[in-house]
């Protein structure tokens, strides 16, 4: 393209959109939500595609809490050590089982931890309170002497105390970890309805990229990128597909968008979104079939990340410099993959924390830098810079668990400065 032409310039003065702006505009652009029905041992790490509520209440019978004996409460009045009660044995409860009789005064009813208390009984004695402790399991028709007075209600557990009928045990939208696991099998769902996994191709694009297995050679680096998204997109629920490198071609980049936006649900292209005269994005986008919804964010690093629509397939042109790479991916792709598994809010949680030191840089846009959230010794959020602040970095991907939001500004930050902190990856807060 000749560089003296209104085209060629109309790259250097591209409109930006804030990231917030930017991020609302693609989640409303989702319209992909693929159902699959799986069985309950194949839905961990899935989103439910449908909200389930308590069939009935956990437990739903009265449960004994202790090793003992279901009493009534009023016939151990003033049981002591000294002064013990003695009442006679009529029944023997396991966990599991059930007695179908009426406990009446003077009675006890043997029961183990987890049984069915049954009707008639409004206290358990612990088997330690008995003379059991001394003389071992009696038969029936023997009594037993209770040492401790016991209050009505004592170790049992009414109906509905840990779940109430009725209430939600899984949410439309939630991940199914392995607590949701149990609980579908808790209420007898051997099956679920979960949210497909995204597919989404993986485009690189750059003369320099070398395959994984090749010698380096000078001038050109490895393709790490493409693995960098795969781990992304499977955290995000997607289902990742590396597609092969592509030299700096429009025709060539074309042609494979195009295609693979035929059958995959969305697709990243990796490079070429800057002003160079090797950057095809701009081109491309210039010439497309499709909706360009910005090709510029007022953010670093990663300012000239650029996303459309084609044919309500979602393309997202992701700088190559490995953090610019990372925090669009963050900022832009992984709300919109969390909106296709039926996430209510994708957008990213931000928490607040401390500067642990002086942040020197200004800009006048957003500044996204990796971080290390961690709590410092009495609890509080604070959050370090997770290594050097520069868009070609990788190994600071590894290390960071935030990205700290540094608001543009003509003046230093200083530590203990309160900043916005959005959680990345599934790194947990740390202890220093």
């Amino acid at each position: 393209m000749d560089k003296g032409s209104s085209n060629y310039q109309d790259r250097f003065i591209r409109k930006a959109l804030s990231v917030y702006d930017a991020e609302q505009v693609i989640i409303e652009q989702v319209k992909r939500e693929s159902i699959e029905l799986v069985t309950i041992e194949h839905a961990y790490m899935r989103r439910s595609a449908q909200t389930i509520t308590a069939s009935a209440p956990v437990p739903h019978f009265r449960r004994s809490v202790m090793d003992g004996y279901a009493v009534r409460a009023q016939d151990t009045i003033n049981a002591s050590v000294e002064h013990p009660v003695k009442l006679r044995i009529i029944a023997v409860v396991d966990c599991g089982a059930a007695w179908s009789g009426q406990l009446q005064e003077g009675e006890a009813v043997r029961i183990m931890t987890g049984a069915m208390v049954p009707s008639g009984a409004d206290a358990v004695v612990k088997l330690e309170q008995t003379s059991d402790m001394e003389q071992g399991a009696h038969g029936l028709d023997d009594e037993v002497s209770v040492k401790e007075e016991a209050q009505v209600g004592d170790f049992i557990h009414d109906e509905g105390i840990e779940i109430k009928q009725g209430t939600m045990l899984i949410d439309k939208g939630d991940v199914i970890e392995a607590g949701n696991m149990a609980l579908l099998a808790m209420f007898g769902h051997s099956y679920i309805n979960v949210y497909s996994a995204p597919k989404v191709a993986v485009i690189p694009t750059g003369h320099e990229l070398l395959s994984v297995e090749a010698q380096l050679e000078p001038g050109k680096i490895r393709n790490s990128n493409s693995y960098l998204l795969s781990g992304l997109i499977r955290d995000a629920g997607g289902e990742p597909h590396l597609l092969p490198a592509l030299p700096d071609d429009v025709d060539a980049l074309a042609s494979r968008i195009e295609d693979a936006m035929q059958e995959y649900d969305a697709v990243i292209t990796i490079g070429g979104v800057s002003v160079g005269d090797r950057d095809v994005l701009y081109a491309y986008t210039q010439q497309w079939k499709g909706k360009l919804l910005f090709n510029k964010v007022k953010m670093r690093p990663g300012g000239p990340t650029t996303a459309g629509v084609y044919h309500d397939k979602l393309l997202f042109a992701l700088s190559g410099n490995p953090s610019s790479c990372f925090v669009g991916f963050e900022m832009f792709v992984r709300p919109a993959l969390l909106q296709m598994q039926g996430v209510k809010t994708p957008d990213r949680v931000r928490l607040r924390a401390k500067l642990a030191s002086d942040y020197l840089v200004k800009d006048t846009v957003v500044r996204l830098v990796r971080g290390i959230l961690y709590a410092d010794e009495r609890g509080g959020l604070m959050v370090r810079e997770a290594g050097l602040d520069s868009s070609n970095a990788t190994i600071t991907i590894r290390d960071a668990n935030a990205l700290i939001v540094i608001p543009p500004s003509e003046q230093d930050w200083a530590a203990g400065t309160v900043v916005d902190v959005i959680p990345v990856g599934r790194h947990s807060i740390k202890n220093r």
